[in-house]
C-alpha cells in the first residue's frame, strides 16, 4: 500500500485483547503490509471479556479480514467462531481468525510459531527431553506441538493441578505421558539436570520486573537450549545469565515474529517479509 493510503479497498486486519497498549503486532504487520505492497491495515482493538461476543459479530459485520487474539480471550473466543483447526482444537485456544465470506475460522500460530523459531535454530524437537515453565495458554500451544513432533515433556508449574491438567490433556490426544511438577528449586534441579531444552512461558522476568529470572543460575548449563518466550526485555536476566553458563539462547522476539508471519501468511496468501517483521519488532522494543 503506496504511503499508507487508506482507500475504498483497504482490508482491515487488527487484534483484540485486554489490555491492549503494550502490543507490537500494529507496528511489525503495518510494517510488512506496506513492504509486501498489500492494501492492508492493521490497528489495535480493546475488547473487554463481556464485549467479546459483539465483538465478534462486528468482525462479520465489518468485513474484517483476520484478528489476532491475546489474553484474555485466546479460549473464550473459540465457542463465537464457525470453525476451528484441528491443531488449535487440540490445544483448546486460538490466537488468529481468519474471516471468508464471513466464515470465522480460528488457528493457533503461537504452536507454529514457536516451532519455526526452534527450527531456524537448527533444534529438531524429536527424542529431546523438553522442560516448560508454565502452564498458562502459550505455554499449552508450546507443549502440544512439541508433544506433536515427538518431544518428551515435563511441565514445572507454580500450582500443581493446571500442569497436571495439561500432561492429562496431552496424554489424551497422543497417548505420551507427560510429568507434571509443583515448581520449586528441588523439582527444577532434577528436571533440568536431565534436559536438553527449556522453555519459559512465564510472566517472571518481564517488564517492569526485568530483574527477576525462574530459575537460578546454578541450574544452567553449557549446551542446554534456553528460549524465553518473554520479548521486553529482548534479552531477560534467564538469558543472560545462561548464556554466561555456556547455553545457547533463543529470544521471544523469534516466536513473536514467527507467529506473526504465519498469521501474516493465512490473512494474505503471500510470504512475509520476514526480516522487515524483525526489525520492526526490535526498532519499537529498543525505543521502549
Amino acid at each position: 500500500m503506496e504511503n499508507n493510503i487508506i482507500s475504498g479497498t483497504t482490508r482491515i486486519c487488527g487484534i483484540i485483547g485486554d489490555p491492549i497498549e503494550h502490543t507490537m503486532s500494529p507496528v511489525m504487520h503495518n510494517a510488512a503490509f506496506q513492504k509486501a505492497g498489500l492494501g492492508f491495515v492493521f490497528v489495535p482493538f480493546n475488547v473487554k471479556p463481556e464485549e467479546l461476543k459483539q465483538a465478534i459479530h462486528g468482525v462479520r459485520a465489518f468485513n474484517i479480514r483476520g484478528l489476532s487474539v491475546t489474553i484474555p480471550h485466546k479460549v473464550a473466543v473459540i465457542p463465537f467462531l464457525d470453525e476451528v483447526d484441528s491443531l488449535a482444537e487440540k490445544i483448546g485456544a486460538v490466537n488468529t481468525i481468519v474471516n471468508e465470506e464471513k466464515r470465522l475460522k480460528g488457528y493457533n500460530t503461537d504452536a507454529s510459531g514457536f516451532l519455526r523459531a526452534l527450527l531456524k535454530e537448527g533444534i529438531q524437537p524429536e527424542g529431546k527431553n523438553v522442560v516448560i515453565l508454565g502452564a498458562g495458554g502459550a505455554s499449552r500451544a508450546i507443549a502440544f506441538i512439541l508433544a506433536d513432533r515427538g518431544a518428551e515433556l515435563t511441565i514445572i508449574n507454580r500450582h500443581l493441578a493446571p500442569a497436571q491438567e495439561m500432561a492429562g490433556r496431552i496424554f489424551s490426544f497422543f497417548r505420551k505421558e507427560v510429568k507434571a511438577l509443583e515448581l520449586n528449586r528441588e523439582n527444577l534441579k532434577i528436571a533440568l539436570d536431565g534436559a536438553d531444552i527449556v522453555v519459559n512461558t512465564t510472566s517472571v522476568g518481564m517488564s517492569p520486573n526485568a530483574g527477576k529470572s525462574p530459575v537460578g543460575a546454578d541450574l544452567l548449563k553449557p549446551g542446554l537450549v534456553v528460549f524465553d518466550i518473554i520479548y521486553n526485555p529482548m534479552k531477560t536476566r534467564l538469558m543472560a545469565e545462561a548464556e554466561k553458563r555456556g547455553a545457547k539462547i533463543i529470544s521471544g522476539v523469534e516466536m513473536l515474529v514467527w507467529q506473526g508471519v504465519a498469521a501474516f501468511e493465512l490473512w494474505t496468501g503471500k510470504s512475509a517479509p520476514v526480516q522487515v517483521m524483525r526489525e520492526s519488532a526490535i526498532r519499537a522494543l529498543s525505543s521502549k
